[in-house]
This record gives C-alpha cells, structure tokens and sequence, in this order.
C-alpha cells in the first residue's frame, strides 16, 4: 500500500507540474522582457586598463559613436582580445553628416547598413599612431581599405583627420573628424 500511495504521489506532482504552466509562461515572459547581459561589454573592472568600448563610453566626445554602436549591437566586438584598431569620429563628425542621416541609420530597419559603416571604422590589427603613418592603406573589418596619408604632422584616413590616438587593452582608438563611409556593393 505504501508502495502505491508513493507512486500516487508522484504522479499527481508530475501532473501539477506539467499541467501549471501559466508560472511558467509569466516567468519566461519576464526573462524575455528583461535584457540579460551579454559578453565581456557589461564586465567593469575600475583596475585593468580600458578596452575600446569603454574608452569611448568614457569620451564626452563620443557619445554619438557608442549610441550608434549600441544600436548596430556591435558592443562585444569593441570589447574582444583584439588586438583592434578603431578610427572613432567625434560626435561633431556625425553632426556634420547631412540633416537626418544619423537619425535614419539609428532606426531598426537600417541595422545592417549602421553596423557596415561602424565597422568599416575598425581594423583587425593594432596600429598604434605611428604604424598608420608607415602604410599606404589599412585593410578594414569589412573587407574594404582605407587609405592613410601624411602631410606633416598632420595624419588623415580616408580625408578624415587624425586628432589623437588613445592606447586600449585590445587596441588602439584613433580619434577622427569625420565620419568614414564605405564603398558601396
């Protein structure tokens, strides 16, 4: 009889627990709500040295640069081992761009076209400021090159001036006055 009531109870807490799903669907409702973290962009150590991700995040100049990033969802790559090298254009070199260009690129249908121009400002490799100075071009994250001149002290990529480099622990970031924009396909 024990053995009975025992396999009784088993199955009625089987039963409760398959057949309560409405804990289960509110419970999975809120995880989905929820933005979990992803990737080494949420890990904030005061000690270590920056990544590239938060150096920009750290730059009053370059909130543009990491909004666009964040919408592209480009964020773990800034933060990977590298070693990267990224030219960052200032918030002044996107507010150059063409009236309501930024604000269309910032739109969820436009995802894929932000992530290629973001991404044509990064460079596997680390090129700190003075191996830029040393090449012809630099083959960039999207396949494409961009080509680095120097005229006196004065470096330019693309056309876009060098204003300062920054060292990361994954890279470098090149601070630019313009915005790079890709060959198009």
């Amino acid at each position: 009889m024990k053995f009975i009531i025992t396999l009784t109870g088993i199955a009625f807490l089987l039963f409760t627990a398959c057949s309560d799903t409405s804990n289960q669907d509110n419970t999975s409702s809120a995880a989905e709500e929820r933005q979990l973290p992803k990737g080494q962009s949420t890990v904030l150590d005061e000690v270590s040295e920056k990544n590239i991700l938060h150096v920009a995040i750290g730059s009053p100049d370059h909130t543009t640069l990491v909004a666009a990033v964040q919408a592209a969802e480009l964020e773990d790559v800034l933060t990977n081992a590298g070693p990267l090298t990224v030219f960052a254009p200032t918030n002044e070199a996107f507010a150059a761009l063409p009236e309501g260009t930024l604000d269309d690129l910032l739109k969820p249908e436009n995802k894929a076209t932000l992530a290629r121009i973001i991404t044509f400002h990064a460079a596997p490799g680390s090129y700190n400021e003075n191996n830029i100075k040393g090449v012809m071009g630099i083959g960039q994250a999207t396949g494409d090159k961009v080509n680095v001149e120097v005229e006196g002290d004065v470096t330019t990529v693309n056309g876009a001036k060098v204003l300062g480099t920054v060292k990361a622990s994954n890279g470098y970031v090149h601070v630019i006055d313009q915005v790079l924009l890709p060959p198009e396909k």
